[in-house]
């Protein structure tokens, strides 16, 4: 409110003589504003489109531009939250925290049940899909727990950043997948990565193995997820994302009692927000006084 004047979607939508011909930037935040040909039609003086966070694969970059429009993220300030929301889905699915929880909440026997024992995080064997800037967070991560850390990418790292972190690379990801104790997917959502995590991947994984999703829902086949974790395929699964966001009640993963579900909090803290916001103004600043955005986005 510093630098703007700020209105909401219903203001525009019940005064659009007043505001379409004002509004120069817009902002879009958890998607709940829909970039269509119409809005844009509506807004003539519209210059940029700064989304709240990483993923853009619900922007049509390449109509947003053919309107002389820019589109920019908010990349690297959502780093750290995302990589402790991995790690923190990991270490609650395998220690079971939200089971010893609600044990705590309404339990009538005093001794744990056998089937409360968790599996140890520290010098198991971490598989990450995609190390970009999240994933080798992740890694660094992961290495304070003394994990075995594999990664698979579409270019390998330099040999300083595999040995920074005590990574290895698996050209295939098969490879990952079936040594892995833990998989945790941290890829942009794109056509080649739309449920990259099939039925045939799972089955390549341990009936130990555990899959933790931070990066998009459609990156796995949830339909294959729930029946791979019914038929015990693999142990477990925690999952930041999924499709829809959330989840509607009564969805099969939600009563699965191996399956942690969240409605996509993964920069979900008040630090978090408050730099993904101010970064947002800096990118619509810049856009707007004929500069260069520093988190532009180009097909």
């Amino acid at each position: 409110e510093k630098y703007f004047t700020i209105i909401s979607p219903e203001e525009l939508l019940n005064n659009k003589e007043r505001f379409a011909d004002q509004i120069r930037a817009v902002f879009v935040w958890n998607s709940l504003v829909k970039i269509g040909c119409d809005l844009l039609q509506l807004l003539p003086n519209l210059k940029v489109v700064v989304n709240g966070g990483v993923g853009v694969d619900h922007l049509d970059i390449a109509m947003i531009n053919s309107f002389g429009v820019k589109v920019c993220n908010t990349p690297h300030v959502v780093d750290n939250a995302t990589a402790d929301i991995g790690m923190a889905l990991m270490l609650a699915s395998a220690r079971k925290l939200l089971y010893g929880h609600n044990y705590s909440l309404c339990h009538e026997d005093k001794a744990l049940p056998e089937s409360s024992l968790g599996t140890d995080v520290s010098g198991a064997t971490l598989g990450i899909i995609g190390m970009g800037r999240i994933g080798y967070k992740v890694a660094k991560r992961a290495q304070g727990f003394e994990m075995k850390i594999l990664y698979h990418n579409r270019n390998r790292r330099k040999e300083e950043d595999e040995r920074a972190v005590g990574a290895r690379y698996c050209e295939k990801m098969e490879e990952l997948l079936q040594q892995s104790d833990f998989v945790m997917v941290v890829v942009n959502l794109s056509p080649q990565t739309h449920k990259l995590i099939g039925a045939r991947e799972l089955a390549m994984m341990k009936p130990t193995g555990t899959l933790i999703n931070i990066s998009r829902g459609h990156v796995v086949d949830q339909d294959a997820l729930v029946d791979s974790l019914q038929r015990g395929v693999i142990r477990a699964a925690a999952l930041d994302v999924t499709y829809p966001e959330p989840l509607p009640r009564g969805h099969p993963l939600m009563s699965l009692p191996n399956v942690i579900v969240l409605p996509h909090m993964g920069t979900h803290t008040v630090e978090t927000t408050r730099l993904m916001v101010e970064r947002m103004v800096t990118n619509a600043l810049a856009a707007l006084s004929g500069a260069q955005p520093p988190d532009e986005v180009k097909v």
